[in-house]
């Protein structure tokens, strides 16, 4: 275990301190209207971390303080970790990113799409052509969610007891089976719709490596990498540094809701969000997408799979908009921005709901926590809080433009 510090000077590494001190005061201020329990904040250049400041309540009932060392759900910033871990095997050859899923999940062959019709009187066609690996990273699968009410699909997910992405007391490898069994949305390859597909990605590992996700992750990612906070699950030890999880109400406060069955290794081991971590595991992971593939003389991956990683992916430079399953991806916040394996990719600046660097990349986690990489100002950036909205929140957008701010050079 090690606590995220403070090793460079703001000003010294071309950071505004007076704009820290604006960014730092506007989230200051959520904490104290009660929108926010606590949070933590990360500024770094060059990899050295140039501003770090916490607020708040890790547990706001138990007045337990938001800590440089405390833990946090990252949910869906799990996603690229499981990415990385499908780049080092095909890395190794033992899987390819354009071979048809069913090579290595023959649940998949066959796959249908969804033509018209509700609930029980759907009707489907074959698919086209096969669903590819590179589609899932991609989340162009064809695959989505049960919650998003806006597509039939998402009704038969929820139909098979997949509201929250997996049937409860079910496993990784009776999940994706079900997933296998339902119809794709659309033709593999022809639109962008967030998904599953991480899930399916996460099972991949395990078929392919002949090892469980987490052993795999732990063996292979986190340990090579020195993330001991980081896992499926928190040890006895751990536990007292797991900050509580709150969700939003109508009134705008918050209130503390179920999160991730965590003590203890879960059934369910999911590639899509399924990970605790700390702020210094977070740090160190982008690092080591910053730094393309090596941290501290451990590389994990190649320069130019990275690379692969964080271009857009979508086809003729499409964006999050423009190429996804409307309506629910057809908002603001998708202009300007693209997909490569498992990170949003900006494509163009002059298009984004916040300010962001050209080939800005990263992903986000749905208790609000979030990093990114700006690779054209070496700049990395970290926020953590646990938060689940029920509206459109603020939090990164607001974030975005206070560090956009702060950026001198």
């Amino acid at each position: 275990m090690a606590p995220l510090r403070q090793e460079a000077d703001a000003g010294a590494a071309g950071l505004d301190p007076r704009a820290l001190d604006r960014l730092d005061l506007h989230f200051a201020q959520q904490v104290d209207e009660g929108r926010l329990p606590g949070f933590l904040v990360a500024v770094a250049r060059e990899g050295r971390v140039a501003h770090l400041t916490v607020r708040g309540r890790r547990d706001v009932a138990a007045g337990l303080p938001v800590a440089a060392d405390t833990l946090w759900r990252i949910y869906s910033m799990t996603k690229p970790v499981t990415s990385v871990a499908v780049l080092m095997l095909a890395e190794e050859g033992r899987l390819s990113l354009d071979a048809p899923v069913d090579r290595y999940l023959p649940v998949f062959a066959e796959p249908r799409v969804y033509v018209e019709g509700f609930a029980d009187d759907v009707i489907t066609r074959p698919a086209s052509e096969p669903v590819l690996v590179r589609q899932l990273m991609t989340h162009t699968a064809g695959l989505t969610f049960g919650f998003y009410h806006a597509h039939p699909v998402d009704e038969l997910y929820r139909a098979a007891g997949l509201q929250s992405s997996v049937r409860p007391g079910a496993g990784l490898a009776e999940t994706v089976d079900l997933y296998a069994s339902l119809p794709l949305q659309f033709e593999p390859g022809t639109q962008w719709n967030y998904s599953v597909a991480s899930n399916v990605l996460g099972r991949l590992v395990e078929v392919v490596s002949g090892q469980p996700l987490d052993v795999f992750c732990a063996e292979r990612i986190f340990g090579p990498l020195g993330m001991t906070d980081t896992g499926f699950h928190v040890t006895d030890d751990q536990a007292g540094r797991l900050a509580e999880l709150y969700g939003e109400t109508e009134q705008g406060g918050i209130e503390p809701v179920p999160g991730l069955p965590l003590r203890g290794r879960p059934r369910f081991l999911s590639g899509s969000g399924g990970l605790v971590s700390s702020a210094y595991d977070v740090h160190r992971f982008a690092e080591l997408l910053r730094r393309r593939g090596e941290l501290d003389g451990v590389r994990l991956l190649r320069p130019a799979t990275v690379d692969l990683m964080t271009r857009n992916h979508l086809p003729g430079g499409a964006d999050l908009r423009s190429f996804g399953s409307r309506p629910a991806h057809d908002e603001p916040g998708n202009d300007g921005v693209g997909f490569g394996l498992g990170v949003s990719v900006v494509t163009d600046p002059s298009r984004t709901q916040a300010p962001s660097g050209l080939g800005t990349y990263g992903w986000s986690g749905a208790a609000t926590t979030t990093f990114w990489v700006d690779p054209g100002r070496d700049l990395t950036v970290q926020f953590m809080t646990q938060v689940r909205p029920k509206s459109s929140h603020t939090v990164h957008r607001d974030l975005k433009r206070l560090v956009h701010e702060a950026v001198t050079d």
